[in-house]
């Protein structure tokens, strides 16, 4: 049975925002669970470094190993192969600086590795827009494959996996693009209804600009979808996704 879990958040320049993605761990229900939570910060200049060592008193009377590193690194997905190296947990779970976790997250997912015995699994997560209003994506597996049903706040994987296949650094989606990676192996993949994060809109995904906007599209189709084997009609899937981000984000 899996009783550790790993939770890595990647920050640089956060400033005030990640209060609420380290509180948010903090107050995670432990009954059963070990729990490391690494801070791999990008050399911030803003104080969000130490922000992040004044919890250092408050993780230890909960009995969580904490450790925050600030360190110049080559992008957002070169310090999560930092963190994946450094975690020594059976399951690794990413929760960006500015996300959150729901209360009893961690001991839903850890149910969930127990009674599924799967190699990975993700839940639904809120998503704050930058006008106040959310919305809930919920989790899904479809035979059609689409990110909009996908939340990697929400997803937790078996380390031995993420040590296996590292992200590769090579676009803004690499998150994504390892979930498809995954689907093509013989990896048991669950998922949850329930609300396990929040996720707030403004991001590299998320930011309007036509040239930001085709990156996103080249950057989807080739390095997700194409380098795993699925059809060039997933280019439109990729457009579709940008003119909604573009219109209801």
């Amino acid at each position: 049975m899996i009783r550790t879990i790993s939770v890595i958040t990647v920050a640089f320049n956060s400033g005030m925002d990640i209060i609420p993605t380290v509180e948010s761990v903090l107050a995670q229900d432990l009954t059963g669970i070990g729990l490391e939570y690494w801070v791999i910060d990008g050399a911030s200049t803003d104080g969000t470094v130490d922000l992040a060592r004044s919890y250092c008193r408050r993780m230890q009377e909960r009995g969580i190993q904490y450790q925050v590193i600030s360190e110049p690194d080559s992008g957002i997905y070169d310090a999560m192969n930092k963190g994946i190296r450094l975690a020594g947990g059976e399951l690794i779970g990413f929760l960006n600086s500015g996300d959150w976790y729901e209360p009893g997250a961690l001991q839903k997912v850890m149910e969930t590795f127990a009674r599924k015995q799967c190699g990975m699994m993700f839940g639904s997560v809120r998503i704050y827009k930058q006008n106040g209003s959310s919305f809930v994506k919920k989790a899904r597996q479809r035979r059609f494959q689409t990110s909009r049903d996908w939340n990697h706040p929400a997803m937790f994987v078996k380390s031995s996996l993420y040590k296996k296949y590292p992200f590769p650094n090579q676009g803004i989606h690499d998150d994504y693009a390892f979930y498809l990676k995954m689907r093509t192996l013989p990896v048991k993949i669950v998922t949850t209804g329930k609300v396990l994060a929040n996720f707030r809109m403004g991001g590299a995904s998320n930011q309007k600009g036509i040239k930001k906007m085709c990156r996103r599209v080249y950057d989807r189709y080739r390095y997700c979808y194409r380098a795993n084997g699925y059809s060039r009609w997933y280019f439109i899937e990729c457009i579709i996704t940008e003119a909604a981000k573009w219109l209801f984000g």
